[in-house]
This record gives C-alpha cells, sequence and structure tokens, in this order.
C-alpha cells in the first residue's frame, strides 16, 4: 500500500494524502476522505521515508533517574500519553542517579537522531548546564528548574511549608526534619526551606530546624535518621520528611519508641503514596500532580518542535499541589 494507492481510494491526489500524513494544510472534507482510507487499510506510512522527506525524526528521549519511582512513573505516564497522541515514540534511558550515564544518555540520544529530549531532572551540574546548553535538540526539564532551560517543576517550597504550619497550629513546637542530599535543588533544598520558613513565620528559629539527611529514599534510611533524632532531640513532637517512603520509617521508629503518631507527635511526607491510605494512623502528605507534569512538560517540547524560529523566550512552569489530611498530624 502506497501514498497514490491511499490517493486513488479517497479520491484526492498524493499531494493531499501527504499532507494529511504530516500535519499540513487540507480541507475538512479532504482530511476526512483519507482519515477513513487510513482507518479501513490500516495504512502507515514508512517512518524512515517520512524522516527523509521532512527531515523530522518522531522519537523524543526521556531520561529518568530512577524507573522504580512511583513519581517518575506518573511523569512517564503523561508524557507518553501527550507524545502517542501525536504519533511520537518515546525513548527511556534510566540514569540510576548517575551524572555519568545521563550525561551518556543526553549524548546518544542527539546521535540517534531524536526530536527532542525530556529530562526527568535531579543534580545540577556545571557539567550537566554544558551539556544542555550545547544540546542540538529542544530540552525540556521536569522536576527542578534549572536556569536557562524549559522547566516544569512543582512547589516543593510551599508544600513542605503547608505540612509544617499544620503541625505548628496543632501546637507543635518541636518540629524536626529528615531530608535529602542538598544537591537535588527540590527534594534537598526547596523543602528544607519550607519547613524552615514555617518555623519563622511562628516566631520560631528556622535556622536551628534540627534535621538529617537520608542517604536514599527508603524506609531503612527514614527509620535509622528518625531514631537518630529521637536521640539527640527527645522533646520533639513534629517530624516532617522529604517522602512519604521515609516518613513509613520513621513512622516505625517512633512507634517502637513508644510515641503515639497523631497524638503526642506529629509526622507527614511527600509523594502521596497508596500506602499512606492504609498505615495506622493514615500518613498526611502532600499530593503533586506529577502525571500532569508529564503531560505539561511533552506538550511544551512539542510546541518548541513546531516553532519555525526557536530561540524565544525560555517557559517555566510551576505547579500546584494539595495536602492530604488522614490523622497523623
Amino acid at each position: 500500500m502506497t501514498i497514490s494507492d491511499i490517493a486513488k481510494m479517497a479520491g484526492v491526489s498524493s499531494a493531499a494524502v501527504s499532507r494529511y500524513l504530516n500535519g499540513g494544510p487540507l480541507s475538512e472534507q479532504k482530511r476526512t476522505a483519507i482519515r477513513e482510507v487510513v482507518e479501513k487499510t490500516g495504512y502507515h506510512p514508512d517512518s524512515a521515508a517520512q524522516t527523509l522527506r521532512t527531515g523530522r525524526v518522531h522519537q523524543v528521549g526521556v531520561i529518568a533517574p530512577s524507573i522504580g519511582s512511583q513519581s517518575v512513573g506518573q511523569i512517564t505516564a503523561g508524557i507518553a500519553g501527550e507524545l502517542g497522541a501525536q504519533n511520537y515514540l518515546l525513548l527511556l534511558g534510566n540514569t540510576e542517579l548517575d551524572p555519568q550515564r545521563e550525561l551518556g544518555y543526553l549524548a546518544a540520544m542527539q546521535r540517534n537522531h531524536v526530536a527532542g529530549i525530556i529530562l526527568l531532572g535531579s543534580y545540577y551540574s556545571p557539567q550537566l548546564a554544558l551539556a544542555l546548553k550545547n544540546c542540538r535538540v529542544p530540552v525540556v526539564v521536569t522536576g527542578q528548574r534549572f536556569p536557562e532551560v524549559a522547566c516544569v517543576y512543582n512547589d516543593d517550597r510551599s508544600a513542605a511549608r503547608e505540612l509544617a504550619q499544620r503541625m505548628l497550629e496543632r501546637g507543635r513546637r518541636h518540629i524536626v526534619y529528615i531530608g535529602g542530599t542538598e544537591r537535588d535543588q527540590a527534594t534537598g533544598v526547596q523543602r528544607r526551606e519550607g519547613v524552615q520558613d514555617a518555623l519563622n513565620a511562628a516566631g520560631l528559629d528556622g535556622d536551628a530546624l534540627p534535621r538529617i539527611c537520608c542517604t536514599a529514599f527508603t524506609m531503612e534510611e527514614g527509620e535509622r535518621c528518625m531514631k537518630e533524632l529521637l536521640a539527640c532531640c527527645p522533646a520533639l513532637d513534629g517530624v516532617v520528611c522529604v517522602t512519604d517512603t521515609v516518613a513509613f520509617g520513621a513512622m516505625r521508629a517512633l512507634k517502637q519508641a513508644g510515641r503515639k503518631i497523631g497524638a503526642d507527635v506529629s509526622l507527614a511526607g511527600i509523594g502521596d503514596s497508596w500506602a499512606g491510605s492504609v498505615t495506622e494512623p493514615g500518613l498526611t502528605t502532600v499530593q503533586f500532580y506529577q502525571k500532569q507534569v508529564g503531560e505539561e512538560a511533552a506538550r511544551m517540547l512539542l510546541q518548541m518542535l513546531e516553532e519555525k524560529e526557536p530561540g524565544g523566550p525560555v517557559r517555566q512552569v510551576t505547579l500546584g499541589y494539595r495536602v492530604v489530611e488522614r490523622g497523623s498530624i
């Protein structure tokens, strides 16, 4: 089956079929006639030939820090949905938080002629900044706010601040924080600063916030960090955790120490994991709209690909959140 065959069956010219397949201008009557024939025959254009004609490759590279993460799965689902609707294929690279592997994927995807790249951001570095600046295809970053790069990210600082504010409203005055590495601006810096903002606004000393950093976002690390904080801050009455998984580990340590969560100590996480609804008590958390992050990033990239004169203002979009109250505060 060729374009000429489709044209004959639809009663239009081959040029009209070509415009239909490549998204060009066409009357609604011709578009309907061609679509009916395409759907009836199951016709698919030869991707290699289409690339030679249009100079465009319908593949987008997605570079993720860890495909086992719930948030990564949600973001990737959003990206895939938007790209699929525009007949783009998704090529996925998993870095496992290895910065050299991340740089390697950026280079390899360009060599394989992807149309654009969506990077699920983790750590910002001079090497990554240079690689993004020299990238030959459009790039959108999610989850982080990188300078001079199109980005879609969450309001991490406000989310953590609201969790701490709710604890303060419950009368908690000895709040501690279990965070992540400060190499990560979003989960490491912004969430910690949000908790400090709430303390400062309540007349407390945010700079004196007792805190400890996890080496990984696991229950084991949450439990270890919680035990250390209980040893050095026995009067603590509120715990904000960088993620829900870390909070589950902290919950286990608090229960082992005889602390009553939601009664004499508040506990909250970030991420709205399904497990937070089945723990006892349920875990209060922040829900980010991760699927929408992926959808917005894909739409942004597709718009960049359609721009005839690239180089306009860099778009950076912040998405909101909602606090899910359960019982642990």
